[in-house]
């Protein structure tokens, strides 16, 4: 199953009369007919479907709507320079009914809620967005609102999935047709409950738009996506569309983590929200009134209720911030009408794909991959990784291309604060040159002052493979190897080509090459 093709079988025809008259679409060639299903992609169209021809950076969507017909396309969604391409490029017989409209993206999530009969209606929706941590929490919930007996529905960057049944993901959030269609095909499948990750692209783009959101949940923001949206303050604006009120996309209740800065600004923004807070052992532990406490510090993590009650927090995975994760999302849960002792209860056994994910063979140290990409990611999962380490611990680390730039020398610095190896390679470059990046982490590692680097060796190795293994023959008993920066993907992007490669695969078989012949050289 998976996020651009998963459809409903059954869809009952929306008339196009109808349609336009709900988008404010003008319609060329008679409104005559109906559509049951959308498609942004011509090669993926189907028989009745609604084609949905959007200008492009490079070609507009138009171009391609003479194949999109040719595959049974019933109608076509387009603005007016889109449809002066489709009067050009298709004879009048051929031409199905264009709906014309000054912004067609901005109309798409509700053209495609209303083609699909608006699925998200028939569901709880949780939309979680943040910087990090939304995955983890997303499967937690999903595991929390299994316990509690729903049936669930998962869309994140790792899977989409329901009742087991599961296909990786493309994106973080689907484009609103493929969602419309994807809940649609949930609902149909007998899901009573989704859990989505929502990311500030899909919510600035319009991808969420025509979906309701019975809950939305904050994990907290630091940078990332600067490539994309001008300034953090643009990216906390993008976030916040699923809590402000005066946002067509805000949820009916929302749940915040106030840990950050940028999660006290967001409870200010939502109406009433319900918050979730970390605190040390010493703290007060009393309870907040429509807080979540989690506590740690002092054995296993309990978590206090907004009504003072505790409950034990049997978090699957180690460090602070997934206590705060786990806390987000039985709070979550609970938002979602699930019981607090099933939902805490749910979580226990919770793995997610890339996220401290150890990988075993038999060797003497720990060695994980997690899909750590972010300055305050590669912090926080060296911070955890040091505290329950009696040896040393050592990262591979890079950074995308294409990406923001800004964030290259943090990650280096990041690794260099909280690692004694830095091994800086090469992450996806994709069409950018691969040393440059390289150059931009290690700056970043090696301008750290002596005070304040635990890193006393840093090296440069461009080829992936070669740097994991390098780690590996580094590590000796009792250290850590943390491969950062991929966790679940299986692909390494180099000159815009996808080649096979999985860090969990490549560091199994140099942990393998290292217990079978012992050579650490």
């Amino acid at each position: 199953m998976g996020t651009d093709s998963t459809r409903p079988e059954h869809v009952a025809p929306t008339p196009i009369a109808e349609l336009a008259e709900l988008i404010g679409a003008g319609v060329r060639g008679g409104d005559d007919g109906a559509v049951t299903g959308v498609t942004l992609r011509a090669q993926r169209v189907e028989p009745g479907d609604l084609f949905a021809a959007l200008p492009g950076a490079r070609v507009h969507g138009a171009s391609f709507a003479d194949d999109a017909v040719s595959r049974g396309a019933a109608a076509v969604l387009t603005d007016p320079a889109g449809a002066a391409i489709i009067d050009a490029a298709i004879a009048a017989d051929r031409r199905p009914p264009v709906l014309v409209h000054d912004d067609p993206r901005a109309v798409l999530g509700a053209a495609s809620a209303a083609v699909y009969h608006h699925p998200s209606r028939a569901l709880t929706v949780i939309g979680i967005t943040g910087t990090s941590g939304k995955t983890t929490t997303a499967f937690m919930v999903e595991s929390a609102l299994m316990a509690a007996g729903r049936s669930v529905g998962l869309i994140g960057t790792v899977a989409t999935r329901i009742n087991g049944e599961t296909a990786p993901a493309t994106l973080t959030t689907p484009e609103a047709p493929d969602l419309q269609a994807l809940l649609a095909a949930m609902v149909e499948r007998g899901a009573d409950s989704v859990v989505m990750e929502v990311s500030s692209h899909a919510l600035s783009l319009g991808r969420v738009a025509g979906t309701s959101f019975a809950v939305g949940g904050f994990t907290n923001l630091s940078q990332d996506h600067l490539d994309f949206h001008p300034t953090m303050e643009d990216y906390f604006a993008a976030k916040s569309a699923l809590f402000d009120p005066a946002a067509p996309t805000a949820a009916a209740a929302s749940v915040v983590c106030v840990d950050d800065e940028w999660g006290r600004r967001m409870a200010q923004i939502a109406v009433d929200p319900t918050t979730v807070e970390t605190v040390d052992a010493a703290a007060d532990r009393s309870g907040v009134p429509g807080r979540w406490t989690a506590v740690v510090g002092d054995g296993a993590p309990v978590l206090i209720d907004p009504d003072g009650t505790a409950h034990d927090l049997p978090v699957p995975l180690p460090g602070r911030y997934n206590v705060t994760n786990a806390a987000l999302a039985v709070a979550l849960s609970v938002a979602a009408g699930a019981a607090v002792d099933r939902a805490c209860a749910g979580i226990a056994d919770v793995v997610v794909p890339g996220r401290l994910e150890p990988v075993r063979a038999g060797q003497d140290f720990l060695a994980v991959v997690d899909y750590a990409h972010k300055p305050a990611a590669v912090e926080a999962v060296l911070a955890t990784l040091a505290a329950d380490c009696r040896g040393r611990v050592g990262i591979v680390v890079g950074a995308g291309g294409d990406r923001d730039t800004g964030k290259r020398a943090q990650m280096g610095a990041a690794a260099a604060r909280g690692a004694d190896l830095v091994i800086v390679t090469d992450d996806n470059p994709r069409t950018e040159d691969p040393a440059a990046i390289r150059a931009a982490v290690s700056a970043g590692a090696n301008g750290v002052d002596a005070a304040t680097r635990r890193a006393r060796d840093i090296r440069e190795i461009g080829d992936r493979a070669q740097a994991i293994a390098a780690a590996v023959a580094w590590a000796r008993p009792g250290d850590v190897v943390v491969v950062a920066g991929k966790g679940h993907e299986a692909g390494q992007e180099i000159n815009g080509v996808k080649h096979e490669f999985d860090d969990r695969v490549v560091l199994r078989r140099a942990l393998t090459a290292i217990v079978d012949g012992g050579d650490r050289s």
